[in-house]
């Protein structure tokens, strides 16, 4: 390599320093929420954050799980029935939370089975029981559901 050539590469490589240095820079344009400071710059990072996550999270399991598909599809068409047919404040909550707590249980079935599934495909005891687990957690949710409902539609 001639002198030319290596002081070239030199002077590309300076100015990709020079790139990196100001971009990560303070007060850099990168910094996402960086003028927000504080308490109040803390809260919002925080909250923009867990929805961020919380979206893709619930977006994965619409795409990934039926289960999940279906039990949105019956949460569609019971809150409307759940204002209709409750008289107080009370049962509409008692009939709402039991389909969100449906929802909530299996969101998290969704997840013991997502880790174990990352793990290994191959048949383990412990990986089965936790399978399990979450879908007898699953199961008792929506006996719940079906005990709330019952009792208050028959009220």
């Amino acid at each position: 390599m001639n002198d030319s050539e290596s002081s070239k590469f030199e002077s590309q490589d300076s100015k990709s320093q020079d790139s990196k240095s100001q971009s990560s820079s303070p007060g850099s344009i990168n910094k996402p929420n960086a003028s927000k400071s504080g308490f109040l710059g803390l809260l919002t990072r925080r909250i923009l954050g867990a929805s961020t996550y919380s979206w893709q999270g619930l977006k994965a399991c619409f795409k990934h799980e039926e289960a999940f598909r279906v039990e949105v599809a019956f949460a569609v068409l019971l809150v409307p029935l759940a204002l209709l047919i409750a008289e107080t404040p009370v049962e509409s909550v008692l009939l709402i939370g039991s389909i969100v707590l449906v929802l909530i249980v299996e969101l998290l079935n969704s997840a013991v089975e997502a880790v174990v599934d990352r793990i290994g495909e191959e048949h383990h005891e412990l990986a089965g029981r936790a399978k399990d687990l979450g879908s007898a957690a699953v199961m008792l949710s929506m006996g719940l559901f079906f005990v709330t409902w019952l009792l208050i539609g028959l009220s």
